[in-house]
């Protein structure tokens, strides 16, 4: 079975290792490098649980992706020979008034209901935690099965995974669609078309530039993300730690990352002064002692936002045609268990997921 893949991100790159594992052929195409766009500028975080609304048909697939990731990068280090750095380090929710202590403590309630692990901390406990918070921090909701990946190892390990197994990365625009008797066959490409049984569109941010795969250009648009690094000669925390307005995801070698804005600025990927003042604003709430640390990078990134927030998986309504993308904040958590679905669904299994909810024609993406 001959596959073409759009998009050469964390999640591009993983389907093709799948599909390539399962006998598949791949062709994976990538108008620039492999994982140059939101891939690398994320921050790793893999946390359904701090970042739940509520329980539904979502969180579900995010914690089944997150018990993945144990044997995925294992699994991934032993194929690519790269450690990605993967940390089940736990989560800290700051809250710095009632209010926030009050949300909190309902979602630990719904969430200790439903079998999860979650607690309440005060704010000796949380400093005991992380000795560095800012006193103002009155406690933290902790959730200690959420983790942390290095995301741009792990776009180096799923390329070189995606490339051992056998699959073909091509450089090329692609302009659109190739269908032949009602079904996708291929894809208009800067060289020409190429013909393939299946055609995966994980693309992104930029899903909706290819012709006649969404059913409305809003169903998925660009969300700009700032982000900042900074640098402090030990790591000021072992948390990912998140606040009211941003989080911070620390390195091993004292890295630490600060985010994020969310921004719906078209392709604009500009960092802005206002960007960077609210992405350090919020760092230095959470750590008033990193006031003096260097700032060694900034960036942009475009994350895939759809109406609803979830993300487009599975068939199109047209034969041949996959969808991966509308993964929003959630494309490094989601991408083990997109890899496994997508590929399940393309070679006719019965996925382990219910994808119902993630089609692309639901009424949230038609309207």
């Amino acid at each position: 079975m001959e596959v073409l893949i759009v998009g050469a991100g964390v999640v591009g790159c993983a389907v093709a290792w799948r599909l390539q594992q399962a006998g598949a052929r791949c062709t994976v195409l990538e108008r620039s490098i492999p994982g140059a766009e939101a891939s690398s500028a994320a921050a790793g975080i893999l946390a359904p649980q701090a970042e739940a609304d509520g329980p539904g048909a979502f969180l579900d697939l995010c914690l089944a992706s997150r018990a993945l990731y144990p044997a995925f990068v294992r699994e991934l280090r032993e194929a690519s020979d790269v450690d990605v750095a993967f940390r089940p380090s736990g989560v800290l929710v700051a809250q710095f008034d009632d209010a926030g202590i009050g949300e909190a403590r309902e979602r630990i309630g719904w969430q200790r209901a439903r079998g999860l692990d979650a607690a309440w901390l005060d704010g000796a406990e949380t400093r005991a935690l992380e000795p560095e918070l800012s006193p103002a921090a009155l406690g933290a909701a902790h959730f200690p099965n959420d983790a942390m990946v290095d995301n741009r190892l792990l776009v180096s390990a799923l390329t070189v995974a995606a490339v051992r197994s056998g699959a073909r990365f091509v450089t090329t625009q692609v302009h659109g669609l190739v269908e032949r008797g009602g079904r996708a066959v291929g894809v208009a490409t800067d060289q020409g078309e190429l013909g393939g049984d299946a055609v995966v569109i994980a693309a992104g941010a930029w899903t909706a530039l290819v012709p006649g795969v969404l059913p409305s250009p809003g169903a998925v648009r660009p969300a700009r993300g700032q982000m900042v690094m900074v640098r402090t000669r030990v790591p000021i925390c072992r948390h990912v730690v998140f606040g009211a307005h941003g989080y911070a995801v620390p390195r091993t070698d004292g890295r630490l990352l600060l985010g994020s804005t969310v921004e719906f600025a078209g392709f604009e990927k500009q960092v802005t002064a206002g960007g960077l003042t609210a992405v350090l604003g919020a760092g230095l709430r959470l750590f008033p002692g990193l006031a003096a640390a260097p700032v060694i990078e900034t960036w942009s990134g475009f994350r895939p936002h759809t109406p609803d927030a979830l993300p487009v998986l599975g068939p199109a309504p047209l034969p041949g045609l996959f969808l991966a993308s509308g993964h929003f904040r959630n494309g490094i958590l989601l991408t083990p268990i997109t890899a496994n679905v997508l590929t399940d669904t393309i070679l006719g299994r019965t996925p382990s997921i219910d994808l119902t909810p993630f089609r692309v024609d639901r009424k949230a993406l038609t309207l």
